[in-house]
C-alpha cells in the first residue's frame, strides 16, 4: 500500500492521505480500481479521526483505493473554504487518477455528519463532482447551521439533475442531527430523479461510524449502534450495482 499525506495548501493541517493498494498480477483485474474518498465530520469545527482512517480501511478491504481528506475548520472560517479544499482534493484525485491506478468514472466520495455537508455540496456545487455520493448521518438544511461552526446552505435546495447517484444512511434516534436533514435531501434528489437509496435505522447514536468497538469507544454505544453497523455492506453492495463492478 501507498500511503502519503499531501497538503493542499498553505493551510499545514489541510491534507489528503492516500491509501494506494498495491497492484498483482495473480489480480489482473484490479490493475485500477475505483476510489472512494473520505471526508469526516466534527461539526466544521475539527475532522474525526473515527470517521477517517477507519472508514478508508474499511473500503479498502473491499478493493477500494481510498482517500481522507482532512478540510479548512473553526469559526474564524467560511463554508466556501472547505468546500474549495474538496474541490482540490478531487480534481488531484482526477489529475492522478493513472499514478494511482484510479479508474476515473468510479470515484465516489463519503461524508459523515458535517462532512456529509461537504461531500453533499460537493456532489451539488462543485466545480467538479464525483461519480457518486455516499451520506452518514448528514447535515443538509440550513437550519443545522445552529450546531456548525459557521452558516452553510440548505443542500436540499442545491440538488440539481447533474447530481451523482446518493446512498444515505443515517439513525432515526439522532438527537444531533435530526433525520429530516436526511428525508430532505432524498425527497430533492426523488424531485429531480437522482437515482438513490436509503436506509434509516431504528436505533443508533450519532457519529456511530462503523459501529465497532475500536471506533465506540463505550460499550454500551456498540450495543446501541449493532444494527446500523450494517450500513457499510448495504453500501458497498450499492456501489458495486451503481459502478457495475
Amino acid at each position: 500500500m501507498l500511503s502519503e499525506k499531501i497538503n493542499l495548501n498553505s493551510n499545514p493541517d489541510v491534507t489528503l492521505t492516500t491509501y494506494i493498494l498495491d497492484s498483482s498480477k495473480e489480480m489482473p483485474n484490479m490493475a485500477k480500481r475505483p476510489a472512494v474518498l473520505v471526508i469526516p465530520g466534527g461539526g466544521y469545527s475539527m475532522c474525526s479521526d473515527r470517521e477517517a482512517e477507519p472508514i478508508a480501511m474499511a473500503f479498502a478491504a473491499q478493493g477500494y483505493n481510498t482517500f481522507v481528506l482532512r478540510y479548512t475548520v473553526g469559526a474564524d472560517k467560511n463554508f466556501e473554504m472547505p468546500l474549495h479544499d474538496a474541490e482540490t482534493a478531487l480534481e488531484m484525485i482526477y489529475d492522478r487518477a493513472d499514478e494511482w491506478n484510479v479508474l476515473k468514472d468510479k470515484v465516489a466520495v463519503i461524508g459523515f455528519s458535517a462532512g456529509g455537508h461537504l461531500a453533499a455540496a460537493l456532489s451539488t456545487m462543485g466545480r467538479v463532482r464525483p461519480s457518486a455520493c455516499l451520506l452518514g448521518y448528514p447535515c443538509i438544511i440550513e437550519e443545522i447551521s445552529d450546531i456548525l461552526a459557521f452558516h452553510v446552505p440548505g443542500l436540499d435546495k442545491e440538488v440539481d439533475e447533474k447530481t451523482p447517484p446518493t446512498f444515505i444512511f443515517a439513525s432515526s434516534r439522532d438527537n444531533v442531527v435530526p433525520i429530516i436533514n436526511s428525508i430532505k435531501y432524498a425527497a430533492a434528489l426523488a424531485e429531480h430523479k437522482v437515482p438513490f437509496e436509503m436506509h434509516i435505522f431504528e436505533h443508533g447514536w450519532h457519529g456511530f461510524s462503523l459501529c465497532t468497538p475500536h471506533v465506540c469507544a463505550a460499550p454500551e454505544s456498540v450495543v446501541e449502534n449493532k444494527h446500523a453497523s450494517q450500513w457499510i455492506k448495504m453500501c458497498v453492495d450499492w456501489l458495486t450495482d451503481t459502478f457495475s463492478l
